[in-house]
């Protein structure tokens, strides 16, 4: 039973090659992207802690950044 789930009447070479291309390709673009937001927020936090605190204020009362700085602790991924 489990030969011919394997083999799918000769077609099981094509389908589990397809669907493990597709799984390391997934997989490499999740650990690509994962790696590219942990350099933006490093880039983020560095220049964030460079600014004076006046600008910090200005940055805190600007919405775009607000969804930066809270989930700048957390991350979700």
């Amino acid at each position: 039973m489990i030969n011919d789930i394997i083999s799918m009447n000769g077609y099981g070479i094509y389908v589990w090659s397809a669907f493990a291309f597709t799984l390391i390709s997934f997989t490499a673009l999740y650990i690509v992207i994962k790696i590219q937001l942990v350099k933006e927020k490093i880039k983020f936090d560095a220049k964030y802690l460079t600014l004076t605190s006046d600008k910090k204020k200005a940055v805190r009362a600007q919405e775009a950044y607000k969804g930066i700085l809270a989930s700048n602790s957390v991350s979700k991924i």
